[in-house]
């Protein structure tokens, strides 16, 4: 390229929802780059939506842009393209001369206007539609995400090129040899040579190679450029890149013309069950990105702003990204260069591959959808971080098209590595003979590998139904000692129902995808999920054209059920719930030595599908205040301390046994390590010691040592710490636990203890007694489930699809909301959120629904119910009612029992009610108990 105008600025425009045809004359105007929306043009949109952001200046339909380009009489001659980068469906005008359209969504959008331009003024005329797509769109067009704008948000501009020109631009690192091959071709007039030259930079120092010519014979270029034994490689650890200058040459020496390109000198390949870059294995930690941009309601097209939010997301641990049906623009590819993330775009659908003569089979979207990814690998290819490639997310259909369209892109582009889809024929899933990696949830319908999954897709998973320990992997799910025969019985077509998008989905599944071991790296898909409540005060963020009235409308239904006072203490402790329950997805991954990477739903909130509100940030990037960035990376990062013991509840007395390992991706090995360790209640040491160990490799996870510890006889309940450091390092990692009084029992004598109001109960009371409720769990009517993990993604998108399933409806619970310093629990010290002192006790119990009793009625235990529902849950309460004093415990006390934590949670509420502090104030009439309680 010689030179470019910038056509970015102010352009008449006009809006046609009709799309009545080329306008008489244009009445507004408006800034490009940018969107009807951001730029509030149109009617405004009374919606108010509750499963997503509200766009409130939503315009569907065509809109017209028109500007004065004056050209001098040179640039008039030269070869000249219009280039659009991120738009929609546009066609293009030249003084009224209709040049032609484009269609993708991912690549930009150029127009060749040699000729076309005269010197002087010309008229540039763009029509941009947002409806008629080949296809839905994914995330590039979906409301729950960067919405279904109308505009131009990158790059509008003239590109002057001179006689020869290079086209079709390739290059093909050689790290191995610090070689790149280039492939291109010379349009226009043949060109005697090219000289090929680079310069590192994004490095300590500079590395300039020597520069070298090539004779040319015909259009077709390809060369191999040595850069020199001193290049430097590009990874996730030093991400060192070259600016490569290639300069088209007449005989004589002249510059016909320049392309620039940015190269990163690395091998991104499989390898076993890890990826290994330039040789080395490295772990992906990665973020699901849905392009979630609610200040402007679509994706930067500016390098600076991705370097901002990548950098977020490495400052948490995270070295890999993974689009959502989604292909980022191109400063996101080149922020990604600069850090060293490793990116994975995926085709825009959402569906099933069908092949001619099957149901609702639409050959013209299947064609589009595969040349659109033929336009991703052309115009994003040669990014360094441009390292995988999907076909999509939870696709089904016929396995034959799809692998045929793999091998398709594979045989164009052999650079990236290539899977299926995300997550494809979801409980019957396969290798396909040209995928490069696995990424999915399950392999069957109990070999899961990952910690959390809806309820409608159950079982669900440890972090949800397990015991709390450290010791779950899933090293036996990813490579069992013994599958059966892969024989597959059934390999019959037959009808299943599947959660698709927000909606149920019946679909043919062809076999019963067979017990299977994987010969490639693989990816657990989605992982996490953690729902937390919302925070409110986050709706004043909201200042562009994206509002949030789902975030007014559910506070708007707390404070209608009286609860509005309550709701910041709702966020904070369903969050600290939910990032606890994250701490254990992301660490059982890192204990599974056979998996390859996990991608994480989310690290930041998702605006759409009901209002997914599962991050440790919010969707503008920001935290939530919930965990600090340095004790996330404790969990997840490229060094992790891991200690593997049996419970987190441990009787006086006992040996505390723990393995202490460490997942090191760095890219070197650490040598001879030394982690401190420590268990200690508050500044009292319970043991201590070192862990040394001599690790000469990298790329793993290694077994240091053991720590084993006997615990201290105690007379009450302790918490006390787990801590763990690499000496000479940031790296280190906590863990509570607690102790409970080895002879503890849980005492039922001196109380009246009943299991439902009878009349003896009624009569007790009516003497003025103490009264202890403990139903009959099975027996209440207006209830909710316990569970203890933080709801699932989110309740309402959850519950209609069970419903649409005829399954079993998420609880939709975020935790426990705790009165610790009430005396009822003196003996068994809390925080204000669920812990897994907790997790017995919730997994034993029942909540009431408390809607209908007075607002002064607080539980000393509460359960914190979802944004839909909005109920007022007690676990644990007391009044005075009858005439006398009663304490309603929903536990099972039989199976709480059978566990230290149990028996302490019971012991301290049974010599509450024995002591003189039992002394509830808040009267309810007898009547309204019953009700409760029935």
């Amino acid at each position: 390229m010689l030179n470019k105008i910038n056509l970015s600025g102010s352009w008449q425009m006009t809006l046609d929802e009709q799309q009545q045809g080329f306008p008489q004359s244009f009445e507004d105007e408006m800034e490009l780059p940018g969107t009807t929306s951001h730029a509030r043009k149109g009617k405004r949109n009374d919606e108010k939506l509750t499963g997503s952001l509200t766009d409130t200046y939503k315009f569907e339909g065509s809109v017209w842009f028109q500007k004065e380009v004056e050209l001098s009489e040179h640039s008039a001659t030269q070869t000249i393209f219009l280039h659009l980068e991120r738009t929609r469906i546009t066609t293009v005008w030249v003084n009224g001369e209709k040049i032609g359209s484009c269609n993708s969504l991912n690549a930009p959008h150029i127009y060749d206007l040699t000729g076309k331009l005269a010197a002087g003024s010309n008229t540039l005329t763009i029509r941009v539609d947002n409806i008629g797509y080949p296809t839905k769109g994914g995330h590039m067009t979906s409301p729950d995400t960067q919405t279904n704008w109308n505009g131009i948000t990158g790059a509008i501009e003239l590109q002057f090129y001179g006689e020869s020109r290079l086209e079709t631009l390739r290059t093909y690192p050689n790290g191995a040899e610090k070689k790149v091959r280039i492939t291109a071709k010379v349009a226009g007039k043949p060109a005697a040579k090219l000289r090929v030259s680079a310069e590192s930079f994004n490095g300590e120092n500079v590395h300039t190679p020597s520069s070298a010519e090539f004779d040319l014979n015909g259009s077709e270029v390809e060369v191999i450029y040595d850069l020199g034994q001193e290049a430097r490689l590009w990874s996730e650890w030093t991400p060192e890149l070259y600016r490569l200058k290639l300069e088209l040459l007449e005989a004589n020496g002249a510059v016909v013309d320049t392309t620039e390109n940015v190269l990163g000198l690395r091998e991104f390949k499989s390898a076993g069950d890890k990826f290994e870059i330039n040789g080395t294995r490295t772990f992906l930690r990665g973020k699901h990105d849905g392009l979630i941009f609610p200040l402007t309601g679509y994706a930067p097209t500016d390098v600076e702003e991705w370097v901002r939010i990548l950098n977020i997301s490495k400052s948490y641990g995270m070295n890999h990204y993974r689009f959502h049906t989604a292909c980022p623009p191109e400063a996101a590819f080149v922020a990604a260069d600069l850090l060293g993330i490793y990116m994975e775009p995926e085709l825009p659908f959402w569906g099933t591959v069908t092949e001619p003569g099957e149901d609702n089979h639409n050959q013209a979207e299947q064609d589009y959808l595969i040349q659109e990814g033929y336009r991703i690998l052309e115009t994003f290819g040669n990014h360094p971080s441009f390292v995988m490639f999907s076909l999509g997310n939870e696709l089904w259909g016929s396995r034959t098209k799809i692998d045929s369209i793999l091998k398709g892109y594979k045989e164009f582009d052999e650079r990236p590595l290539y899977t299926q889809g995300s997550n494809n024929h979801q409980w019957v899933p396969e290798l396909l003979e040209h995928d490069d990696f696995f990424c999915g949830v399950r392999f069957t319908r109990e070999r899961l590998f990952r910690g959390s999954y809806a309820m409608c897709d159950a079982p669900q998973g440890h972090v949800q139904v397990g015991v709390p320990s450290t010791l779950r992997d899933y090293d036996q799910d990813i490579d069992p000692p013994k599958v059966a025969s892969t024989d597959i019985e059934d390999s019959g077509k037959k009808q299943i129902q599947i959660q698709y998008g927000t909606e149920m989905k019946t679909v043919e599944a062809e076999g019963d995808g067979g017990e299977w071991v994987s010969p490639l790296p693989v990816i657990s898909h989605e992982i996490g999920q953690y729902a937390t409540f919302p925070n409110f005060d986050e709706i004043e963020k909201y200042t562009g054209s994206l509002q949030a009235e789902n975030f007014k409308i559910f506070r708007e239904r707390l404070q209608e059920k009286g609860l509005l006072h309550l709701a910041d203490a709702y966020f904070e402790n369903s969050g600290k719930l939910a990032m606890e329950c994250y701490k254990e997805e992301l660490e059982a991954a890192l204990r599974s030595r056979k998996l390859a990477g996990f991608q994480l739903l989310d690290l930041q909130d998702f605006s759409g599908q009901g209002t997914a509100l599962v991050g440790a940030l919010d969707a503008f990037m920001d935290s939530k205040g919930l965990i600090s960035e340095e004790d996330w990376r404790s969990f997840c990062d490229n060094a992790v301390l891991l200690a593997r013991f049996a419970t987190y509840n441990w009787t006086g007395g006992d040996t505390f046994r723990s393995d202490v390992e460490l997942s090191w991706y760095r890219g070197q090995a650490p040598g001879s390590v030394e982690v401190n360790w420590s268990l200690h209640h508050n500044s009292s040491a319970i043991g201590e010691g070192t862990v040394q160990a001599d690790i000469t490799q990298t790329g793993d996870l290694f077994q240091l040592g053991q720590i084993e510890c006997t615990l201290p006889d105690v007379d009450q309940m302790q918490q006390i710490q787990l801590t763990l450091n690499l000496k000479g390092t940031d790296v280190y990692k906590n863990y509570t636990l607690w102790i409970y009084p080895a002879q503890q029992k849980a005492d039922f004598d001196g109380m009246y203890l009943f299991d439902s109001l009878t009349e003896e109960a009624e009569k007790r009371l009516a003497e003025g007694e103490k009264v202890v409720l403990m139903p009959n769990l099975s027996k209440l009517q207006h209830s909710i489930e316990g569970t203890y993990a933080a709801d699932f993604w989110c309740f309402p998108m959850f519950r209609s699809i069970s419903e649409s399933m005829e399954r079993k409806i998420p609880v939709g619970t975020h935790g426990l909301l705790i009165s610790k310093e009430h005396p009822a629990l003196q003996e068994f010290p809390s925080q204000t959120h669920s812990t897994y002192a907790w997790w017995n006790i919730v997994m034993n119990s029942r909540s009431v629904i408390m809607d209908d009793m007075p607002a002064e009625w607080e539980p000393i235990v509460q359960t914190i119910d979802n944004f839909e529902r909005n109920h007022k849950l007690g676990l644990l309460l007391e009044c005075q009612t009858g005439g006398g004093r009663l304490l309603i415990c929903n536990v099972d006390a039989d199976a709480a029992k059978q566990s230290p934590d149990g028996r302490q949670f019971l012991s301290s509420v049974f010599n509450y009610v024995r002591s003189e502090s039992f002394q509830p104030t808040v009267k309810i009439e007898l009547q309204q108990v019953k009700a409760l309680m029935n």
